[in-house]
């Protein structure tokens, strides 16, 4: 089959560098995945190949550049899934896996997945009793977690959220913390607070405390615990 180019033309240096991704990793994971030769110049992108597979990778740069026009960080797993579903001939569906709406904060702004691995850690959420959610700091493990147990008490799916995590000290005991049981666990737990704050507002995240709807415990005094209707 012979070989045939098409371009691609970026509308703006941020749709470029995001589809290229750090030190030209995304792009090279791209001609890798599609067995193309892929390269920029100024704006454009020249893909250059087989005549079928230059079409399919020009499709998923368009598809990609479209979640990247959106606010969404593209990542490996997002260029993977892409070639997967190019492969499987479902690429048109590609985008509404970031389109969902999971809720919206306390301004008003719609929360949606960022990326292939956050929608994944949601399905997981929503359709297991038990889900491990485990990456490095700041990849929405916790804000997501939260986002869904304020989405099904919104729905009525639940009737309460139950806060828990192990107390890991940091030199002091918690016994030297002042206050009582609740007050001694706060600092361990202001990554959840500040969820629950950007998503409900601190006034009303109190209120839901106040009435037993958002409860924290310390994982040492979750043994024997009834969870019923309870995320």
């Amino acid at each position: 089959m012979a070989n045939v180019e098409k371009i691609y033309i970026f509308e703006n240096p941020e749709q470029e560098i995001g589809l290229i991704g750090a030190q030209d990793v995304n792009l090279n994971l791209l001609e890798e995945g599609m067995q193309v030769k892929a390269a920029t110049f100024g704006d454009q992108l020249k893909i250059s190949g087989a005549e079928e597979a230059v079409q399919q990778t020009y499709d998923i740069v368009v598809q990609l550049t479209g979640l990247i026009q959106k606010g969404i960080k593209i990542h490996a797993a997002d260029i993977v899934s892409a070639i997967k579903m190019s492969e499987r001939g479902t690429l048109e569906y590609f985008s509404d896996l970031y389109t969902e709406t999971l809720g919206r904060n306390a301004r008003g702004n719609a929360i949606r997945v960022k990326n292939y691995g956050q929608r994944r850690y949601v399905q997981s959420i929503r359709h297991n009793d038990v889900t491990f959610g485990i990456g490095p700091a700041g990849t929405g493990k916790t804000y997501l977690a939260v986002v869904m147990a304020v989405a099904a008490l919104k729905r009525g799916d639940v009737d309460r959220i139950i806060i828990s995590r192990p107390a890991v000290e940091a030199g002091e005991s918690l016994g030297f913390l002042p206050g009582d049981l609740k007050d001694k666990v706060d600092p361990y737990l202001r990554p959840i607070y500040d969820a629950l704050h950007n998503i409900f507002g601190k006034e009303h995240t109190e209120r839901l405390m106040d009435r037993g709807t958002i409860e924290i415990a310390p994982l040492a005094y979750m043994r024997g615990r009834t969870l019923d209707n309870a995320f």
